[in-house]
């Protein structure tokens, strides 16, 4: 169905549907509407190549993330990208998965960014001094970074506050009277994993507590339970375990009920970041650090992305969004 067959319905120019259905500022709310109205009635799709080339965008938008570890077996983390890919979709923007080798010579990053493949990245899981948000900062392409990092200029960023989460855990644990807490924590450099065990390793500081039972391991189930497995048998045990990613968490409580101590008088108290997943077989309401509806994150994210392509100031898109301890029956 062509814009003439449309025009020719309304009694209007081709141009003035065409640049109705473009949504320029000279055509008046009213035409707009009756180009769409009719538009729609005729099940009209625009050539979203021809209308790319003229515009001068591509309408996608990379997310980059690392190979090593993999966060696509993260459920949290794909549901994440789900909602993200959702959104921009709702928009005509397609979203484009990019794996990162940190440890290959060439990223593919880079080749999206040098032929102009996609009009932003977004790089997931960012390092505290990231090589590859300096990249992007020099070659001055657009970007949008899920975490924080220190660079020398202003940029975009998304994070949650994974300092507190872990630091009001430890602390609602502290108050409650255990002090032997262990730390299941990621075995990596990201950035969110060092916030959420420093947040871990001050509390304990402030009270004057011991960090002996943190551990580093795979983000794994088997990881997870194996670490409980050891932390129980040694001559003290600890009272807690906070665990940073829910991988851990379904491992550290399969652990637990495996051994009787997940809930009752006799339990260890466990505490799981964004709470045990979905398909997990344990059937307990864990206490957790509570982070926002995966909806909601990825409805954020891809509106800034959004208004990052329109040209907003990156000082202006910089979100930091709070976390929440949510006590279960099992501390």
């Amino acid at each position: 169905m062509s814009l003439k067959a449309i025009a020719k319905q309304l009694g209007i120019s081709v141009t003035t549907v065409s640049r109705a259905l473009n949504g320029y500022d000279d055509v008046s709310q009213e035409t707009r509407a009756r180009v769409q109205a009719e538009a729609d009635r005729r099940g009209y799709r625009p050539n979203t190549f021809a209308r790319r080339l003229k515009m001068g965008k591509i309408d996608a938008v990379g997310l980059v993330f690392p190979v090593h570890p993999v966060p696509l077996n993260n459920s949290v983390f794909m549901e994440m990208v789900g909602e993200i890919s959702r959104e921009l979709a709702s928009h005509d923007i397609d979203l484009l998965l990019i794996a990162d080798d940190d440890l290959s010579d060439k990223h593919s990053y880079l080749r999206m960014v040098q032929s102009r493949r996609v009009d932003a990245l977004i790089v997931a899981h960012t390092l505290d001094n990231d090589v590859r948000l300096e990249q992007l900062q020099a070659a001055g392409f657009p970007f949008l970074a899920l975490g924080r990092s220190h660079l020398a200029r202003p940029y975009a960023w998304f994070d949650f506050d994974n300092y507190a989460g872990s630091w009001h855990a430890t602390r609602y644990l502290i108050e409650k009277g255990y002090q032997r807490i262990a730390m299941l924590g990621e075995h990596n450099n990201q950035a969110f994993i060092a916030q959420r065990r420093q947040g871990y390793l001050d509390a304990l500081r402030e009270s004057g507590l011991s960090d002996q039972w943190l551990r580093t391991l795979p983000p794994s189930r088997r990881a997870g339970y194996q670490a409980v497995e050891a932390l129980l048998a040694q001559p003290l045990p600890p009272q807690a375990i906070i665990t940073d990613c829910n991988t851990h968490g379904d491992g550290a409580a399969m652990a637990l009920l495996k051994h009787g101590k997940l809930q009752g008088d006799n339990r260890v108290a466990l505490v799981v970041y964004d709470g045990l997943p979905d398909d997990s077989i344990v059937d307990v309401d864990v206490a957790a650090v509570v982070q926002a509806t995966r909806e909601a994150v990825g409805k954020q994210i891809a509106d800034m992305v959004r208004q990052l392509i329109a040209g907003e100031p990156v000082d202006q898109l910089q979100v930091l969004w709070q976390t929440e301890f949510r006590p279960g029956v099992t501390a």
